[in-house]
């Protein structure tokens, strides 16, 4: 995450960098505070005529009639006005945005139609299914659109529903400034009893528990209160918007002088309006709601069902909440096999196969895409499938890149053209050797003999699982957080899947980590504080850290690399979270693991 800066009078650029705790160990000698003064100064300056990238405009007559165009940079024709200038015009304005889930569910779908089974999507039901239901019940719902994050998972977790109907008001209650109308929901949810606020608003809200979830609910609590259908529904655009305060205050008064009207307290009026509030910066109409629910569901049916068709999809598509690490470890947690690439069986995109989830030529980087569409041409010339029989073989037909016939090497991806077990600086030496007789047979009539490969000793197995981590960011055998298990008991550390025993506890434990998420955000007082999430080879752990154990440790908090994070359990209805007010880094120095000089670790 980046540093983000806050111009106040008297504070510069340079201050607030001085002042963060995470640039403690940054020295910002000359030229950097000449570099900086500069910076500032383009802060908030605009560098181009940007498009919105899915607003469209439709009119009756030709556009030009109703607003000024102009071409955009890149050829396409665009208004002079802005999205709110064109609204306040009266201009149709619609928002044509992607959803890259769509592509998964269609490509997982695609895959399974291709094995047999056939769901008819006019009939296909998933919001009744039972299994789905569970895994969006108790929150196992990564790599599900919309409700894969943290946050939504713990929301799923707390409330222990599973059903479309409470998934339509979580996909829209989880925003930003609803903090505190979540938890009001969860009580009410729970059994505590409640009140509407006023009789007036009872039936508007009485389907969410007396909380205003849906856009909608603002317009109408303001039209039962006397404002006018349209001024209910301009109170309520101007809620979402991120900068309303100009246009906010009017609207206030009117609020309040209606609800007096209505004989409504001020202290029930001032509830009201807080709670409109909320909708600050984005929220959802029901229908907008329902239909992300829907798509959640169908995503949930597939993961219950065909895991690893659908898992394959997920990460196919990329673009998800999490990174390829972070779903290639839920694969594996889910039950499933990862098979390494192999030049001869892999695709382009990741394929699932019952149990087994083969992963793409596309994992690996630095391959190119022209070399990745060699593979699978010479694998099915004329319509046969003539696979690779050797190293060289692979060699002679591909033609790749010395970096890219390395990248293959390090993945895994040639270790079927080999004699088991593989032996990698054989492999390489293979490969010079073949650069080297490509050079020197340009002027020979017939290529050389195949030379022999001398008996080489193998990599030592650390380097070659580093290898394979930084060409595919990921290993396909175990979790790299399996190398330090000898350290983890050694230390009596607790795992992730053992975490529920420690509920209700006052238990100081630790835990080894993989760092998959985090979110920085400020307190009521303005304090830096973060929410992240770790994961080890039997589950995730959500973790929290305050502001004081923050300031100790946010220079460690941001490494892909694991830590050991020591803290309480606590425990909120279903969910559990880490109360982290200890962190230290741990790494592997040939066969031992070691903590920093000067580290506290656990013992």
């Amino acid at each position: 995450s980046g540093f983000r800066f806050h111009p106040e009078p008297g504070n510069t650029l340079l201050d607030q960098l001085l002042a963060s705790a995470r640039l403690r160990n940054c020295s910002f000698a000359p030229p950097w505070p000449e570099i900086i003064g500069l910076a500032q100064g383009l802060i908030n300056t605009p560098t181009t005529l940007s498009v919105h990238p899915g607003g469209v405009i439709i009119t009756p007559q030709p556009v030009t009639d109703y607003v000024p165009v102009q071409r955009a940079a890149k050829g396409v024709p665009v208004i002079q006005w802005d999205k709110d200038g064109a609204e306040q015009a009266g201009l149709v304005k619609i928002d044509l945005l992607g959803n890259r889930s769509l592509g998964v569910i269609r490509d997982a779908l695609a895959e399974v139609r291709a094995k047999g089974v056939h769901l008819d999507e006019n009939r296909w039901q998933p919001e009744e299914d039972t299994e789905a239901r569970h895994l969006i019940k108790t929150g196992r719902t990564m790599g599900c659109f919309y409700i894969e994050s943290p946050a939504m998972r713990l929301l799923q977790k707390k409330a222990g529903r599973g059903d479309f109907e409470h998934l339509i008001i979580h996909s829209s209650i989880i925003r930003p400034a609803a903090n505190d109308c979540i938890r009001t929901y969860l009580q009410r949810l729970h059994g505590e009893e409640w009140r509407p606020l006023h009789p007036l608003i009872a039936d508007i809200l009485s389907e969410t528990y007396g909380i205003m979830v849906y856009q909608e609910d603002v317009a109408r609590v303001a039209v039962q209160l006397g404002f006018s259908p349209a001024q209910g529904d301009r109170l309520r655009k101007i809620m979402s918007k991120k900068d309303k305060k100009g246009q906010l205050a009017d609207f206030r008064d009117r609020f309040f002088r209606a609800a007096a009207e209505k004989n409504l307290s001020e202290r029930d009026a001032e509830s009201i309006w807080q709670m409109m509030l909320s909708f600050a910066g984005y929220s959802f109409c029901k229908p907008h709601s329902a239909s992300y629910a829907r798509v959640s569901f169908q995503a949930a049916y597939l993961k219950a069902h065909h895991p690893a068709e659908f898992m394959a999809a997920v990460i196919s598509n990329q673009g998800g909440f999490y990174s390829t690490f972070a779903y290639v470890s839920e694969a594996r947690r889910m039950g499933l096999h990862i098979v390494p690439p192999d030049v001869n069986t892999s695709k382009i995109s990741w394929s699932g196969h019952g149990r087994e989830l083969q992963v793409g030529l596309m994992a690996i980087a630095g391959l190119s895409e022209t070399t990745r569409n060699r593979i699978l041409q010479e694998r099915h010339m004329e319509g046969d499938t003539k696979k690779f029989a050797s190293m060289l073989d692979f060699l002679q037909r591909v033609r790749p890149a010395d970096d890219e016939a390395r990248a293959l090497i390090h993945a895994g991806a040639l270790d079927g053209l080999v004699e088991k077990p593989a032996n990698r600086s054989r492999m390489h030496y293979q490969l010079a050797q073949w650069r080297q007789s490509r050079a020197s047979a340009v002027n020979r009539l017939f290529p050389p003999p195949a030379p022999s490969l001398p008996d080489l000793p193998g990599r030592h197995p650390l380097e070659q699982l580093r290898n394979e981590y930084r060409v595919l960011g990921f290993l396909c055998h175990s979790h790299p957080i399996c190398l330090f298990n000898q350290h983890r008991r050694r230390y009596g550390m607790v795992l992730a899947q053992d975490f529920n025993k420690f509920a209700g506890h006052r238990e100081k434990i630790s835990f080894l980590g993989w760092p998959i998420t985090a979110k920085i955000v400020g307190t009521k007082t303005g304090q830096p504080m973060e929410f992240l999430t770790f994961e080890d080879e039997t589950g995730q752990v959500e973790c929290t850290v305050f502001p004081e154990t923050y300031h100790r440790y946010c220079h460690l908090l941001h490494r892909k690399a694991p830590l050991v994070l020591s803290g309480i359990m606590e425990q909120d209805f279903e969910a559990l979270t880490l109360r982290v007010d200890h962190v230290a880094s741990v790494s592997i120095r040939g066969k031992r693991v070691t903590y920093p000089a000067g580290s506290n670790h656990p013992r």
